[in-house]
């Protein structure tokens, strides 16, 4: 009877094949074993091959110093690591913040940054979804972390004590004004530090000198900052500006005024040719590839619990493709760094002391041998910014005492008091 399953060419074919088996069975156990060393051997664990840095701006890049400086970081981290990409959103919004990350993640992103507090924690929200990415937001207040969410901010303070001695130099009215955008831990941290450093000038020099500081209500409103600049010039005979917004309208205003302006983020003489050194004295540039380079490297490595929380300051630093090293911050004019920055025409009115003074104490940060909020006693000035269970302690208080370091837990998110003496206008 023939098999209702092969038939009987089935049946020849079958048992040939089960010939063959057994034939490759003897042949293969009469092979030589393979060393043992080879035998044990196990392949090595492999890095990661590449990464995609991908950068979510708050505001558009062209024309601003904050996003300005975070583009000039993403594209001198792919300068540097062949195998790194970066790629970017303009005017990343809270509610756009999430689509945008996912999409760039379907597109090969491995680090996703909220290059402003506001719209980079949304990012926390799906850290768990894609344990194999890092996402990055700006500390503002929040110091909230995962284990692949990373805060991050520069101790940019310590670049303004430096401005805050050339402006405190400079002012003959005793007079300087400061656009900002509105009060924040982030805000009034930086600009305690420039006020430590006009103090400082003040008391060497013998001077009386007020800083006037008036708010916007956001980072980037070229109006409304071009309209307060005028007022602390027509009004207050400011005759130094700076800021703490974004847009470029109180240089403008500063050189419409024939006064002197002191820069933010970014060294805006010499990378964008804005204005020029009779009117900029001096600008701090902030080099967030320090930090996005440290966040690249772990990645890189494979690290799967990278440190969350980064604060790097003077005395931390990279090396660019082209060698140069930077540091995290540093005081810049016309692509010229610490006293070089100062510019020629503003020197002439600068004394020596203050000179000496700006580069012993840059060179100091830059050792981590001194810090302007160690040294300094922190007293309220009754006005800041009330926080859950933090009010703004009262006038007169002395928050800190001098030669006391804060942590940088406290730095980051409770520095919610202006200094005594500044005066906080309406």
């Amino acid at each position: 009877m023939k098999s209702r399953l092969f038939g009987e060419k089935g049946i020849t074919v079958f048992a040939v094949v089960v010939i063959s088996l057994v034939l490759a069975v003897v042949v293969v156990g009469c092979a030589p074993a393979p060393p043992a060393e080879e035998a044990v051997e196990e392949a090595p664990e492999e890095m990661e091959e590449g990464a995609t840095l991908a950068i979510e701006h708050f505001s558009i890049i062209e024309g601003t110093t904050w996003s300005g400086a975070h583009d000039r970081a993403g594209k001198r981290i792919a300068e540097k690591y062949p195998d790194v990409e970066y790629v970017y959103r303009e005017e990343v919004g809270p509610d756009l913040t999430v689509p945008f990350a996912e999409e760039l993640i379907a597109d090969g992103a491995n680090i996703v940054v909220g290059n402003a507090e506001f719209m980079g924690l949304p990012l926390k929200d799906i850290a768990e979804k894609y344990p194999d990415a890092y996402f990055v937001s700006i500390i503002a207040s929040d110091l909230s972390t995962e284990r692949n969410f990373i805060r991050l901010f520069p101790r940019q303070y310590q670049a303004l004590y430096l401005e805050g001695l050339i402006a405190g130099a400079l002012t003959e009215t005793g007079n300087i004004g400061i656009v900002s955008a509105f009060p924040s831990v982030q805000v009034i941290r930086r600009t305690a530090g420039f006020y430590l450093g006009v103090q400082d000038a003040a008391e060497m020099l013998d001077k009386d000198i007020t800083v006037h500081v008036k708010y916007a209500g956001d980072w980037y409103l070229p109006t409304e900052e071009r309209e307060i600049a005028a007022t602390l010039v027509d009004q207050y005979d400011a005759d130094v500006l700076t800021h703490q917004t974004d847009s470029g309208s109180p240089l403008d205003v500063a050189q419409e005024k024939g006064i002197w302006f002191v820069g933010k983020d970014m060294d805006i003489v010499g990378f964008y040719g804005w204005s020029d050194t009779d009117t900029v004295a001096v600008s701090f540039d902030t080099r967030w590839e320090v930090l996005y380079d440290q966040i690249v490297q772990d990645w890189l490595a494979g690290e799967e619990n990278p440190e969350t929380v980064l604060y790097l300051g003077m005395n931390d630093s990279m090396t660019l493709a082209d060698g140069t090293e930077v540091a995290t911050v540093d005081i810049m004019n016309d692509g010229k760094v610490g006293v070089d920055a100062i510019s020629p025409a503003a020197r002439a009115s600068i004394p020596d002391e203050i000179v000496d003074l700006v580069e012993q104490r840059r060179d100091q940060m830059m050792a981590g041998e001194w810090d302007p909020f160690t040294e300094h006693e922190f007293v309220s000035n009754g006005t800041g910014l009330d926080l859950e269970g933090l009010p703004v302690p009262e006038a007169g208080t002395v928050v800190k005492p001098a030669g006391e370091m804060p942590t940088a837990e406290w730095l980051l998110s409770q520095f919610n008091f202006d200094l005594e003496g500044m005066e906080i206008l309406e």
